[in-house]
């Protein structure tokens, strides 16, 4: 539970495991730092200090030790004053006043190092004493547990150790070339400069022995004109080397001073080894979502990368593309996963390294493509795939969407459609992106209207043109016509897409070509904080449905976590790797038990064309099956149908009715635990109260619902006598019981608002851009409703007795309000 909120502006400290106030910087720098100190330098837990913190002297005289220490590290589990080696500072927001407090630190105490960090910048100190007195000097980082300080940037390569939080080391260089880089102010050329060190990193990496000392590294008091020499050298060994990829004429334009800084950041870690791709941590950090969020183009986090090459099972047979590769994270894990089979075939057979390696080689160039439309992209692709392992020729700048006659005659040559056994992408999506390029949508049938058949169910494709559609939906045309028969395409895609009713057509044209194997659902926390998008991974086989073959298999999964929260910031829940455990406990025995990370669902039991997972959520009808001795299980449509239940929804009156008069204009958030609030934070006037008075015609017990929204989404509220003059908006329902005798509304609210009908309503949600409805498919719930006439009377007379007492206090506010100011508007009494 470490570092996540456990309740309102309170975590669980990383260290100690103590609850403790989530401030800023306890959250962002000292939770991630203190992490950081056990993943990435290998200090024991037990060496380390959070809470209660250590105290140092604000002063020689000070006796009782005033200055609370973030972080400290001692020598041994003792803790004692001797023992204190190192301090980290997280409470100074800027450089200059974190190391002036950090020399306080120091100099009133026997650490010896020091750490400042604020979640944006670092910055490491090491005091020295001599002759009466204390300097500090600048050091690049500081040593691992067991190192001492001149042992920074000594390291072999077997020393390095996979990163754990690259986003939070990049961030930091970023903030520090902002601050203090000379000669670059813009972004894209530090996101630039970052990737050539990067591809240095990685080069070194690659080609030096495990015994060997990296060259990637800056020692303790070493000069930094020596660093970047060595660093130079590096970069002119990778431009020779990928010269077709790397331009003769690309220079490392950092500072030295500025160079150092990122080598020693960077040199404690294997970039190749870490979960996190470092090129697109890169790209999130220095592009930021200006740049990238404007063409939809998010870079997938590793781990769902991953999770499509798991589900999807590259081999080294595989022809595979991305066709909107971006900087080529699905490239590079397709080829990691391809090359771990030919490596355990070649241990099986005996082959010589010599051999496995040509054949990983020859793999690469030969089977792995891809696109992408950004010069720049395209291009950091290349060298991404050249340094990895070549495969290099195979990226090219193209618009996929285009036709390939377009293309350049090299990507014409290399990309051919139907010649692919597995595509992987993530291509651009977002609200406001359209292509509208008559010429390109004229090439695709889902570049053309759709109209639905009457009577029917199904879409229909028109020869009529759309003015623009999102790209999103024409790629899964292309990626489809991409693919040679039995294929597979794994994709992420917005879940509107494939479950939304105004997307049927979508679905249908897919299930038309082809057969949905797989469908996950991924948080909405995955590609923020830059799109609050609701995505899913989904693998789709190009195999034509006979009728005979219609009622295949699906696996569903739901994650709820993705491995960091709403702010970017890694967390320590992460479902994907169990789902992707579920799936092949599936693919190994054909069956599975129910659970959310993992089930199964027929094609025949699919409703409406809706392929979304907790649609289907087998908890819910393992739930509802143990309420069966005990309820009558009552749908909720039944009850429309009989006329039992009434049900509809309010009006919207434009932003210039509100304020126009005193009757309350009832939004979705005013409406919270089983009331009305009591102040609306709109009014309108009598006069269009009255033209809407008949056609909502609220009376009292009606109930009401929220029906679009967020989190509020199945929120309800009574209506009292006192709350009949009203109007109520479009995103809320109003809930009726015709009669009381059938089913009273006090046992309908509190049926609504039961965990059993709120885990469907959840489950009933889709979501459409950002918002999310429950939609005609309200009628879909289910209303556990006791068999007990006991029980039911208990339940409405604790309703009744608890709505009695809302009422009285709503009534004695208004009264309070109204006596507190009663003489406003009277005449004043003579005197």
């Amino acid at each position: 539970m470490s570092g996540e909120i456990e309740k309102e502006n309170y975590i669980t400290d990383h260290i100690s495991g103590a609850s403790i106030k989530g401030s800023p910087e306890e959250i962002h720098a000292v939770q991630i730092f203190s992490k950081m100190l056990i993943t990435d330098y290998l200090y024991p837990k037990e060496l380390i200090r959070t809470r209660p913190q250590w105290r140092v002297k604000a002063r020689p005289s000070d006796n009782h030790k005033e200055y609370p220490v973030d972080i400290a590290v001692f020598s041994n589990a003792d803790h004692a004053d001797k023992a204190l080696e190192i301090i980290v500072e997280c409470k100074r927001p800027n450089r200059k006043d974190g190391r002036s407090q950090l020399e306080d630190y120091l100099r009133l105490s026997n650490a010896s190092l020091g750490v400042w960090f604020n979640g944006e910048e670092k910055l490491f100190l090491r005091k020295r004493e001599g002759n009466g007195k204390v300097i500090f000097e600048e050091i690049p980082n500081i040593p691992k547990y067991g190192e001492r300080v001149e042992d920074i940037g000594l390291h072999k390569r077997s020393d390095l150790r996979p990163a754990h939080n690259l986003k939070s080391v990049f961030r930091t260089v970023r903030n520090y070339l902002a601050a203090n880089a000379v000669g670059i102010t813009r972004d894209e050329v530090f996101a630039q400069q970052l990737i050539n060190l990067i591809f240095c990193k990685i080069y070194d990496e690659r080609f030096t022995k495990p015994s060997a000392k990296v060259s990637f590294r800056a020692g303790y008091q070493e000069h930094s004109s020596k660093v970047a020499k060595r660093i130079q050298a590096i970069f002119d060994h990778v431009k020779q080397q990928y010269n077709d990829v790397i331009g003769a004429d690309e220079t490392i334009l950092l500072d030295e001073r500025s160079l150092v800084y990122i080598v020693g950041e960077l040199q404690l870690f294997s970039i190749t080894e870490s979960e996190r791709d470092a090129i697109a941590d890169a790209f999130e950090i220095f592009i930021g979502p200006s740049l990238k969020g404007g063409q939809g183009q998010f870079f997938t986090p590793r781990n769902v990368v991953k999770l499509l090459a798991d589900l999807t099972d590259p081999s080294p047979k595989d022809r595979i593309i991305d066709p909107s590769c971006g900087s080529g994270g699905f490239l590079i894990e397709s080829l990691r996963e391809v090359w771990k089979k030919i490596e355990k075939s070649g241990e099986e057979l005996g082959w010589p390294q010599t051999e496995v390696f040509s054949e990983k080689q020859k793999v690469a160039i030969k089977n792995i493509r891809g696109i992408d439309k950004d010069t720049f992209l395209s291009k950091v692709a290349k060298a991404y795939m050249a340094i990895m392992g070549d495969g290099r020729g195979g990226v090219f700048c193209e618009n996929s969407l285009e036709a390939v006659k377009n293309w350049k005659p090299l990507a014409q040559e290399h990309v051919q459609l139907g010649s692919f056994d597995l595509v992987l992408t993530n291509p651009p999506f977002g609200k406001k992106l359209k292509v509208d390029d008559s010429s390109i949508l004229e090439a695709y049938d889902l570049g053309k209207k759709w109209k639905k058949e009457k009577g029917s169910t199904a879409f229909v494709k028109t020869d009529l043109l759309l003015d623009g559609q999102s790209p999103q939906i024409l790629f899964i045309e292309r990626c489809l016509d991409l693919l040679k028969p039995g294929g597979r395409l794994g994709i992420i895609a917005p879940e509107s897409m494939f479950c939304n009713p105004s997307h049927r057509y979508i679905v249908q044209y897919i299930k038309s070509r082809a057969k949905i194997r797989t469908v996950i659902s991924l948080p909405e926390e995955l590609f923020q904080p830059y799109t609050h998008a609701k995505t899913c991974a989904v693998v789709i086989e190009n195999t034509v449905p006979k009728n005979n073959d219609e009622d295949h298999p699906i696996f569903m999964g739901i994650a709820k976590w993705c491995g960091h929260d709403s702010r970017g910031t890694e967390i320590p829940y992460d479902d994907i790797p169990e789902i992707v455990n579920r799936y092949n406990e599936f693919k190994q025995n054909g069956t599975l038990t129910y659970s959310h990370f993992g089930f199964l669902i027929n094609e025949s039991q699919i409703t409406d064309d809706v392929y979304l997972p907790k649609y289907y959520n087998p908890e819910i009808s393992l739930d509802l099956e143990k309420l069966k001795p005990t309820h009558d299980l009552v749908v909720l449509g039944n009850l429309i149908k009989s006329r039992h239940i009434s049900i509809s929804t309010g009006d919207e009156v434009g932003k210039l009715a509100y304020g126009t008069g005193p009757v309350p204009f009832i939004r979705t958030s005013d409406i919270a635990n089983w009331e009305i609030k009591l102040d609306a934070k709109h009014g309108l006037s009598e006069e269009i109260y009255s033209a809407l008075q008949k056609k909502q015609n609220v009376q009292e017990n009606d109930i009401f619902m929220v029906r679009d929204g967020s989190y509020l989404v199945g929120t309800c509220a009574l209506i009292t006598g006192n709350d009949t003059k009203i109007v109520y908006q479009s995103h809320i329902y109003k809930i009726r019981s015709n009669d009381s005798s059938v089913l009273h509304p006090y046992l309908l609210l509190a049926a609504l608002s039961s965990p059993i009908v709120k885990a469907q309503i959840f489950s009933k949600r889709f979501t459409q851009d950002i918002i999310e409805t429950l939609g005609n498919r309200v009628a879909e719930l289910v209303l556990p409703i006791p068999r007990d006439p006991i029980e039911k009377q208990k339940i409405i007379q604790k309703v009744e007795h608890l709505l009695e007492m809302k009422k009285q206090a709503k009534e004695l506010s208004r009264q309070v309000i109204e006596d507190i100011a009663a003489h406003v508007g009277e005449e004043l009494p003579q005197e």
